[in-house]
């Protein structure tokens, strides 16, 4: 499983759309999709989402994507998944809201198992049935707190 951090406005626009085409401004500039392992997301959402609401964890199945997906090496040689193309949404396992802590610190569900919908105390807005997971081939489903390029 991998995950892309979005808005619900963003992610409505794409559900109602058929596919997400990114909508961040590193997606734009570089012309991909930017994800994230599960042991990528918390660097990423401190880097890039920390003091926002409304964001969405997209679940993705990389099975599900093909050739499209690429895992490339970032800073430390660390390897991102990196989407070039639109997201099907029938690649989409589950959607689940983020709360932020009052400083502004996104809250990360458990991942453990993340071929499950992640359950929170207190987290609203979980939407998937769960199914079968997977690990990224050839990358890393661990990290090192790397986050987006």
């Amino acid at each position: 499983m991998i995950y892309k951090v979005c808005t619900a406005d963003a992610w409505a626009a794409a559900t109602a759309r058929g596919s997400y085409a990114g909508s961040s401004d590193d997606d734009r500039r570089d012309g991909f999709i930017h994800l994230s392992t599960g042991g990528q997301l918390r660097g990423t959402l401190d880097k890039h989402f920390a003091g926002q609401s409304d964001l969405l964890l997209i679940a993705i199945k990389t099975s599900r994507l093909g050739r499209a997906l690429q895992w490339e090496p970032s800073r430390g040689g660390a390897l991102f998944p990196h989407l070039y193309g639109e997201l099907p949404m029938s690649a989409v396992e589950w959607t689940c809201a983020l709360a932020t802590t009052g400083a502004g610190r996104v809250i990360l569900p458990d991942l453990a198992g993340s071929d499950r919908t992640p359950r929170r105390q207190g987290l609203d807005g979980i939407v998937g049935d769960g199914g079968g997971g997977d690990k990224p081939a050839g990358g890393t489903d661990g990290g090192t707190g790397g986050e987006l390029e």
